[in-house]
């Protein structure tokens, strides 16, 4: 099942709902840890990226992508913003004029959208960041993908180790952002930007089986 300029409307519809419906639980992980604004700023974020979405007319899946990449950058505070921005920008450049997303071209725009995070954030594996869980789902994915897989397929792989990758980020200590000023008190809470990482991809597979 690829995805179409109409599935990738649904898909943003379900992230903003999921990320909408989390926002307090976003907020509480990054009280621990952050600035206490994950959650409020997500939110924000992608409920002026759907409202963007719905007032659009698209023939192409990456112009959807660029309207929430360019939303997000211009109303989410702190780095999630660019980061997110930057993941959805990179994607939408990757799918260029395509009508239609398969599971090849999905991952090879994620692939791209990673290596634009990891460009301007400067994060590694174990800094207990988004990168925890982008780039396990990212090698899950690609795997999948060379079997053949369809896209549901290919995002369900995906989730399964972003969700390992998250919950790895609980014993990590902090070297990236606010957190790692807390040192070694940064230990034992879950990063929440690994946590958003697995809500969107898991709303992403939701909305594209409609």
């Amino acid at each position: 099942m690829p995805m179409n300029v109409e599935q990738a409307r649904k898909v943003f519809e379900r992230v903003t709902e999921a990320i909408i419906s989390h926002k307090e639980y976003l907020t509480e992980l990054d009280s621990a840890i952050g600035d206490a604004d994950h959650g409020i700023n997500m939110s924000r974020g992608f409920v002026k990226a759907q409202e963007k979405i719905k007032a659009g007319a698209y023939t192409e899946v990456g112009g959807v992508f660029k309207d929430v990449a360019m939303t997000l950058m211009g109303s989410v505070g702190g780095a999630s913003g660019p980061l997110y921005g930057t993941l959805f920008m990179r994607m939408s450049m990757k799918f260029g004029t395509k009508q239609e997303v398969n599971s090849a071209d999905f991952v090879e725009a994620f692939e791209e959208g990673l290596k634009g995070i990891l460009a301007l954030g400067k994060a590694q594996l174990e800094d207990k960041t988004m990168v925890d869980a982008l780039t396990p789902a990212l090698e899950a994915m690609k795997a999948a993908a060379s079997n053949g897989e369809d896209l549901p397929a290919v995002l369900e792989k995906g989730i399964a180790s972003a969700e390992d990758g998250m919950k790895r980020t609980i014993p990590l200590v902090a070297k990236k952002g606010r957190a790692s000023y807390l040192g070694e008190r940064s230990a034992g809470h879950q990063d929440p930007g690994a946590t958003s990482t697995f809500l969107i991809l898991s709303a992403m597979l939701e909305g594209l089986r409609g």
